[in-house]
């Protein structure tokens, strides 16, 4: 397995990414990965890149503009923009040599599985997607903050203000879920040299809202679901009910897992071991 650095360009910023090249491949598939609102690629998303090289696909992992290493706007987070990004990830990778254009997957974590989805559904080309703890619906998988700590937020986004990215469930962040906080950090500091900042744009809020799991029921690819069934940041069921209305769907539940568990140990050992059963499977390499 090797590993490269590389950038491409979105309008007039340019996204940071690692490309990941199995020994030996030739026409291979490649798997687009990303994390969801401010997370990084350096936030353990290279051991699923690794998982996948060692498998004989490709990979690459790329950071949204605006966060980690990419250029852009600092901490600017808008899903319109971060599926723009997915789009010319997806077009990068169809142009890389040696990788079969016609065997892209979309891989994402959290918010990041959200994303996976719609562009996978914006993307007939796109031959299957897999979103693991999956952020689809923010008026349904959300976790239920405090009337005062919503009000907190509301007003920050209409003052064009930032916010912190985890706080505790009585403080005024986006992910402040019982544990969240203490689980993410964790993730960041056992990741690789991590860019991650605390702090994240809060304007989003008051436009469209987070929605990706309307994609479902009509995604044309096979769709593979992993949902922690003691996730408290994006809560079980409604994802669970949006695997099951996709077409060609495939859902994996996990026991007494939370948001943050699947990046390392045994829950991340057992989680990657059927993503890549998915992959086998549906792209026969």
């Amino acid at each position: 397995m090797q590993r490269e650095d590389l950038e491409f360009g979105v309008d007039s910023a340019t996204c940071a990414a690692w490309f990941y090249w199995p020994d030996g491949g030739d026409r291979v598939p490649i798997v687009v990965i990303a994390h969801g609102l401010s997370g990084t690629r350096r936030d353990r998303l290279g051991p699923f890149a690794e998982n996948f090289a060692d498998d004989g696909l490709a990979a690459l992992v790329f950071d949204h503009r605006g966060f980690g290493e990419s250029g852009g706007e600092p901490d600017l987070f808008e899903p319109r923009r971060q599926l723009e990004d997915w789009r010319a990830a997806i077009a990068q990778a169809r142009s890389l040599a040696g990788v079969d254009p016609d065997r892209v997957v979309t891989f994402g974590s959290s918010m990041g599985g959200g994303n996976a989805l719609a562009a996978a559904a914006a993307d007939r080309r796109v031959a299957a997607a897999i979103s693991q703890v999956p952020f689809l619906d923010i008026v349904t998988q959300s976790h239920r903050s405090s009337p005062a700590v919503t009000a907190r937020l509301m007003l920050a986004a209409a003052r064009g203000e930032h916010v912190p990215v985890v706080g505790q469930p009585d403080e005024a962040a986006f992910i402040n879920a019982p544990g969240a906080e203490q689980g993410w950090r964790r993730v960041v500091a056992t990741g690789e040299d991590s860019r991650w900042r605390d702090r994240v744009s809060a304007r989003w809020l008051l436009g469209r809202p987070f929605r990706p799991a309307r994609h479902a029921a009509k995604l044309h690819c096979p769709w593979l679901v992993c949902v922690g069934e003691a996730d408290r940041v994006a809560r079980p069921g409604p994802a669970i009910a949006a695997a099951r209305r996709a077409p060609q769907g495939e859902l994996r539940t996990y026991p007494g897992v939370d948001h943050f568990d699947i990046y390392d140990g045994p829950e991340h050992d057992a989680v990657v071991a059927d993503q890549l059963q998915f992959l086998r499977r549906h792209l026969r390499h």
